[in-house]
């Protein structure tokens, strides 16, 4: 039993497909996707409410980094309300990209910070994307009282200590594709470390396609190579990576999946 603990398949690049493409996921073994729903200017996030709800998906909510220059108070409003609704199960993906600046960092900042702020006040866990940013994601985590509510650092590029501090406010690591890419040592190293009850594994569909399928259009049924990549990395089993996983997707969201080991 595996899951996708972070994908985005609600974008135009399944538009053709999508279907077919959750009963491939499905036939490898996967009982659940998260889709990761964004504030943008083409409806972003109704796009990915409405094809959560037309798969009986769960969804989150939240402003990207690069999306920060969009956040007020009508955007924090509506997150506010899917939460209360219980239309979501996270706020995010959230967080500080210093690699692309596609809004200015002091609106990041600000972002990054309200939206901890609101999950807080909605008791919801936070998905935090951090790119060439451990530091001030870090610290701007510790300073919002992230621990609170708990979370994920999703698809980890970072540094070891990026990781130490994000296991110390109870947050999940989960990995993606890049664990196995060339040149992804300290990855890979912080795969190895990871404690167990901390352990997600994702794919960021369309994104970051694992070998062997690097280069092609990504998609959930893939995580069964990223599963396979972090479990040699650990030496273990996929099946145990995928359990561990699963219980730690369950455990963090509040999902109930049924069967498996306990």
């Amino acid at each position: 039993m595996m899951i996708d603990s972070h994908c985005h398949i609600d974008l135009a690049d399944f538009d053709e497909d999508r279907d077919e493409v959750v009963e491939r996921a499905r036939a490898a073994g996967l009982v659940e996707m998260l889709i990761v729903g964004g504030v943008d200017e083409n409806k972003g996030l109704e796009r990915a409410l409405a094809v959560a709800d037309g798969l009986d998906l769960p969804v989150t909510a939240g402003v990207h980094p690069h999306e920060a220059r969009l956040a007020d108070e009508q955007v924090y409003d509506q997150i506010r309300g899917l939460a209360g609704e219980g239309r979501i199960v996270a706020v995010g993906e959230i967080g500080l990209d210093f690699h692309y600046d596609h809004s200015p960092r002091p609106a990041q900042r600000e972002a990054l910070r309200r939206q901890i702020r609101l999950a807080r006040e909605v008791g919801l866990p936070v998905v935090v994307h951090t790119r060439e940013a451990d530091e001030e994601t870090a610290a701007i985590l510790e300073e919002e009282g992230a621990s609170e509510v708990g979370g994920v650092i999703h698809c980890f590029t970072g540094g070891k200590d990026l990781a130490r501090r994000a296991l110390a406010l109870g947050f999940c690591i989960s990995f993606s594709g890049i664990v196995a890419f060339p040149r992804s040592e300290i990855i890979q190293e912080v795969a190895r470390e990871v404690p167990d009850d901390r352990l997600l594994v994702e794919t960021d569909a369309p994104f970051l396609a694992p070998p062997p399928h690097r280069g092609k259009r990504n998609e959930p049924a893939f995580v069964v190579e990223v599963a396979r990549r972090v479990a040699a990395l650990r030496g273990v089993e996929p099946e145990a990576v995928g359990d561990l996983a699963r219980r730690n997707y369950e455990r963090l969201f509040r999902r109930s999946l049924g069967g498996g080991k306990s």
